[in-house]
Formats: structure tokens, sequence, C-alpha cells
């Protein structure tokens, strides 16, 4: 069985058939605690009797994941066996083995956040039939719209086109954010509702993220005290410093997108009026002066400092937030000096 193909995770979510170990990985916690969950309904169906939860320290015993799988709940089905935030290591690959060899109907899930593939967990799931890798990677693009519409459906509403592309654009890197604030919209428009994007910006629009935006444009715009402002705004809201950096880098990309089209003639008001998803209106007028300030050349090398930010954060083993914070802050000082 080993890896789950993209297109098939639905399908094997709601129905796992003969698997008996499921690795969830990847750099999306939220959406690795989505799929388990999922799972935890399809097998045991609300039943507490049939949800085992084992902590990781657990795993020491090589033979306790076999065990639990073995074994039948009181009221009959399945069992599904719940590990959190599982390590590498030789303890949690022995156990999936075992629990891969063993007998009996259980499910085992295991759910590990960054865990690499050349893990010795991660080959022995990938090489068992009875095994199932499903990788958990942060959506972009069409997949995350695509998911976006996806949980707006399982909550009984639609959203006009525009409404999840701003969606996508603002709460994109968080699963577990991404769908609390779509909860807040389904009960916002009601059920049967349509959301339009002036619904998603009066119900979503607040918080870190419109701390984060505000901080943004301020800092293009070279307005230094109200960047940092709201920057502080942002991280005390739940703002995380790779969150910060990939924000910025995105508001970046969205400069040279309407550069690119200034150089080939445009106003600067058409350029930002045809952005999509389109610029919240009260921010219009900071975004026209940072596309003035900043020539597609300095764009690129800003967006290429800020990939090296990122990297700081998760490796030099400083304060990620400071370095972030720093790292906007000098873009703000950067188009300061270009007035």
């Amino acid at each position: 069985m080993a890896k789950i193909d993209a297109r098939r995770v639905a399908a094997f979510l709601a129905d796992p058939g003969a698997c008996r170990v499921v690795l969830l990985h990847g750099d999306d916690p939220g959406l690795i605690r989505e799929r388990a969950e999922a799972l935890v309904r399809s097998v045991a169906a609300g039943d507490a009797l049939c949800l085992v939860e084992v902590p990781r320290d657990g795993l020491r015993s090589a033979g306790l994941l076999a065990a639990e799988a073995a074994s039948s709940p009181l009221t009959g089905g399945r069992c599904l066996i719940r590990v959190r935030d599982v390590g590498d290591g030789v303890a949690p690959a022995n156990a999936a083995k075992a629990a891969l060899a063993g007998p009996g109907p259980g499910l085992v899930v295991m759910e590990a956040p960054e865990l690499r593939t050349t893990s010795a967990l991660f080959k022995a799931i990938d090489a068992s039939p009875r095994g199932a890798v499903i990788a958990c990677y942060r959506e972009r693009g069409a997949e995350l719209s695509a998911s976006i519409n996806r949980i707006l459906q399982e909550l009984a509403v639609t959203a006009e086109p525009a409404a999840v592309e701003w969606i996508a654009q603002r709460l994109g890197e968080d699963r577990m954010l991404l769908r609390r604030e779509l909860e807040k919209l389904a009960l916002f428009v009601g059920q049967g509702g349509r959301a339009t994007q002036e619904a998603a910006v009066a119900c979503i629009a607040e918080g870190s993220a419109l701390d984060l935006e505000e901080a943004l444009m301020a800092a293009m715009a070279g307005e230094i005290a109200t960047a940092d402002k709201a920057l502080a705004s942002a991280f005390a809201e739940g703002a995380n410093a790779v969150q910060v950096v990939r924000s910025a880098l995105r508001h970046i990309q969205r400069l040279q997108l309407a550069a690119l089209a200034v150089a080939g003639g445009a106003a600067a008001s058409a350029a930002v009026e045809n952005l999509r998803p389109p610029v919240f209106f009260r921010h219009k007028p900071a975004f026209e002066r940072a596309l003035r300030l900043w020539r597609l050349e300095a764009l690129e090398i800003a967006g290429t400092g800020l990939l090296e930010v990122e990297r700081r954060t998760k490796t030099t083993g400083l304060p990620a937030e400071i370095i972030a914070r720093n790292a906007i802050v000098g873009l703000a000082r950067q188009a300061l000096a270009r007035r």
C-alpha cells in the first residue's frame, strides 16, 4: 500500500480497509491532526471504547502497539490506536514493525510532524504492504483553494471565488487556524449561505492575520513605527516567525507582479486593481506607495533575502521572532531610504 496518492487520500481516510499502520508526516501539524481525526471518525465511529491513545513514551515497549491492535473492543468493531508527536529512532520503528507483523483488526495511526523520509520509521512503514504513508504538507494554490471549498461544503456553506482566493492568501499557512476561521465564517453567513469577499473580510480579517497585513503594508511603504507596532500585535495574537517571513515573501511577490504590469505601461492604480486576489480596499493606498518606491531589481533582492531569513529562523538557534522582526523592520528602513 505504502504512499497514498493525494487524489486517493480522501477515500482512504473514509475507509482505510485492511491497512494496519498509517504514518502521517509533513510540515503541517494541523493537517496531520485533521487527517488523524478523520481516521478516528471512520474507524472508531464515535465509540470511546474503540479509541486508544498511546503516549509517545509508550513506544519504548516494542510490543505495546501490536498488543493494542490485536485486541477487540468490548462493543465490537475495530480499535484505532493513536500515537501523537512521534519522532525518529529505533523504538518507534520497532514498535511499528511489530504492529505491522501482528494479528488483529486494529489500526495504528502515528502522527510524525517533520519526520524525514530517510528515517527508520518511515522506511519500515513504507516498505510494508500493510502500511500506508500520507504526506501532509502545507497546501498552496489550487490545492489549497479546493480544500477551502471542501471544508466550507462540510459546514454547509459555499463561497465566491474571490472570497476563496482572499482566504487562501491570508490563512493558508496553518490548517487548524484555517479550519477555525472557516467555522466562524460559516456561522457568520448561516447554513446554506454563500460567503462573499466582503463577508470573509468582515469575519476573518482580525487578530494576527490583519495585524500582519498592516505590518507588511506599512513596512514596504517605509512606515517604520506603524510596521513595528502592527508586527508586535501580530506576534501577540499568535503569529509565528515562519508565518511572518512567508507572508512577507508573498507580499513582495504581489508587488513584483504589479511592478511588472507598470513596467509594461500600466498605471500603478490599474496594476494594483488587477491583482488577484484583490488588494483589500483599505490597503490600496499603502500598496501603491510601495509600488512607487520599489523597483523590480530591489524587490527581487528583498525576496531572496527573505528566503535566507526563513532559513536562519530554523537553523541558527537564535530567537526566531527576533530574526523575523528585524527582517521586516529592515525592509521598512530600506523603503524609508527610498523616499
